[in-house]
């Protein structure tokens, strides 16, 4: 009785962590992460250069305690505080002249003041599942709430006069369009003229050509770089099976740092020739991505000016441009900002030589299965036209693959089940010695040729598909927003019919583990089936116990995406419908008396 005592107890408090995870330590601790944030305060102290917007200039020293700020001063900052912030994102786009972004799937404004590309809108993305959600803007202006934005500049040498925060670039066209590029241009004093040439495809991405024509008298240097800064900490999942923050590729390695990591600091800093750096959201990236063939120092920085958490990824090309008088010296980089869609990232990696980019996806440590799976995954849903009846036709896939090995395991199953009259009668027989009862077990499994553990193998064996199809349903834009049948309008997240509040019919607050939807409760009943046609445990105890796991996983689930629970749910009974059949053609009852 202690070891069935030692059992419960330990199911028990199991089931309490898990159901009491979210509501007593998740939400606590996601609360601390910010508050533990907004109170770190500490600038970078190496090769920084800080504005008053907190952006960082790659390569510029940082000025000591009581010097001038001005050699540091970077482009896209102004000098000193200013007025106070604007209070809303409309008034903060009026800050500056605009030049309107007109692309297939980009619609927004570039600020003509400090060439920042801060005001974009991805056209064919609403921010709900409702119809007159707007559509999800990406990138705000400096002085908005939640700044965000990329930039391209120049690193000044010798004194070089360079555009910064307070230039105001002269447009060539009044909008930026597929079809036709758009040239800013501004002249320094001496006669230096700087030029950036932006373009932008029918997708996501912009490709920006910096030039500086040196009509002076004597020779240049100059550092291009580019830069995409983040003020505000953005709220995140929080999952350890999803990075969301400062990412990037260097030297064909992926690195993922996260933002509490960076404010701990120092400045993380990658010498690399090839790759990208940017910011990654769940379905959104920012990213630059230098000259695939030219070294260059990509670098992720932390600081708080104005004490709000600032956050910038950034590169410098390695080698600065010597520019002879009456010489011309150009840099080409791209800057995408979007949707994180799979096969355009791969596009883009192929025809653009990006090395890594659809590592921006986190498949995860099973890249070489979550990938095909969502490939495969995909393909059906472009077949079927519905990725809940994609779902359903790649769970009959999964389970025609593993049917040899799960027909052998049902019927070694089945005369396990055919067999528990024998164990009731061991276990009656010698209940008090449990050593001699667990030889006579294994004398009896020997007898009948049976092997206890087969029943376990085809669980074992599609765990990692179970886990790579959580990832693809989790981490893809390709499964967002998208409906099943019925009250399942998006895939990618929990059941909404919840039972506690009478299908939304009682707008009544519940806690987050205790919202059950319909399918999860389906999945239950399911596995309640399935758990009726195995063998039972000859302790009954523990039998109890296992009929109670549908139970714990019904909850366990409540939370997990519409998706993978009809995944499961549907695999059930497959699997039941299989186990039936086996065991009515062997002749064994379904609940032996």
């Amino acid at each position: 009785m202690s070891d069935q005592r030692n059992l419960i107890i330990a199911i028990a408090l199991s089931l309490a962590i898990l159901l009491g995870f979210q509501f007593f330590v998740e939400a606590p601790q996601q609360e601390a992460r910010e508050k533990s944030m907004q109170q770190q305060a500490q600038s970078q102290a190496s090769q920084t250069g800080q504005s008053a917007d907190g952006a960082i200039t790659p390569g510029i020293p940082s000025t000591a305690a009581g010097e001038s700020a001005a050699p540091g001063l970077i482009p896209g900052a102004t000098t000193g505080q200013g007025a106070a912030d604007a209070a809303s994102r409309a008034a903060a786009l009026k800050l500056s002249p605009r030049i309107p972004v007109n692309g297939s799937r980009l619609g927004g404004t570039i600020a003509l003041k400090g060439a920042r590309i801060d005001d974009l809108t991805m056209l064919d993305y609403k921010e709900t599942i409702e119809d007159n959600s707007p559509a999800v803007t990406l990138l705000s202006p400096h002085r908005a709430p939640n700044p965000y934005y990329g930039q391209f500049g120049w690193v000044a040498l010798d004194g070089l006069q360079v555009p910064d925060g307070d230039t105001v670039w002269r447009a060539d066209h009044a909008s930026l369009h597929p079809s036709r590029p758009l040239t800013l241009s501004w002249d320094n004093p001496d006669g230096v003229r700087f030029i950036q040439v932006i373009e932008i495809d029918d997708n996501f991405m912009l490709t920006i050509t910096q030039r500086v024509e040196n009509n002076s008298r004597q020779a240049v240097s100059t550092h291009p770089y580019g830069r995409i800064v983040r003020t505000d900490t953005p709220n995140t999942l929080g999952f350890y099976i999803l990075h969301e923050g400062p990412i990037g590729v260097f030297n064909d390695t992926l690195k993922e740092v996260d933002y509490d990591d960076l404010v701990e600091g120092p400045a993380d800093i990658t010498n690399s020739v090839g790759g990208w750096i940017g910011i990654t959201d769940k379905y959104w990236l920012t990213a630059l991505i230098p000259d695939q063939k030219s070294g260059y120092i990509g670098a992720f920085r932390y600081s708080q000016p104005n004490k709000k958490d600032t956050y910038q990824a950034d590169f410098m090309a390695q080698a600065p441009q010597v520019i002879a008088p009456g010489a011309t010296a150009q840099a080409t980089s791209h800057f995408f900002a979007g949707a994180k869609e799979v096969h355009l990232l791969d596009s883009y990696e192929e025809k653009m030589g990006i090395a890594r980019f659809d590592l921006a996806v986190d498949f995860g440590w099973f890249y070489f299965l979550t990938k095909p799976l969502f490939f495969v995954l995909d393909y059906f849903f472009k077949m079927l036209g519905n990725f809940g009846l994609a779902i359903l036709l790649l769970t009959v896939c999964v389970k025609a693959i593993f049917f040899p090995l799960a027909n052998k395991s049902y019927k070694a199953m089945s005369k396990m089940k055919a067999l528990q009259p024998e164990m009731t009668k061991l276990r009656e027989r010698h209940g008090d010695d449990r050593q001699k009862m667990n030889q006579e077990m294994m004398a009896l499994y020997k007898r009948e040729k049976v092997n206890p553990a087969s029943g376990c193998l085809p669980v074992v064996v599609q765990i990692p598909v179970f886990f790579a199809l959580y990832k693809v349903m989790f981490v893809t834009i390709e499964m967002r927003h998208q409906p099943f049948f019925g009250w399942i309008h998006d895939l990618s997240a929990p059941d909404p019919m919840f039972i506690l509040t009478l299908f939304d019919m009682v707008p009544w607050d519940i806690p987050k583990f205790l919202m059950i939807g319909i399918w999860p409760i389906f999945m239950g009943a399911s596995m309640y089936f399935q758990q009726l046609l195995n063998p039972q445990p000859a302790d009954p105890v523990q039998a109890k116990i296992f009929l109670f796991m549908p139970l714990f996983f019904t909850f366990l689930l409540g939370s997990f995406p519409a998706g993978l629970v009809i995944y499961w749910t549907w695999n059930n009974v497959l699997s039941v419908t299989q186990q039936y059949l086996i065991m009515k053609r062997m002749g064994v009852p379904i609940r032996p008396k």
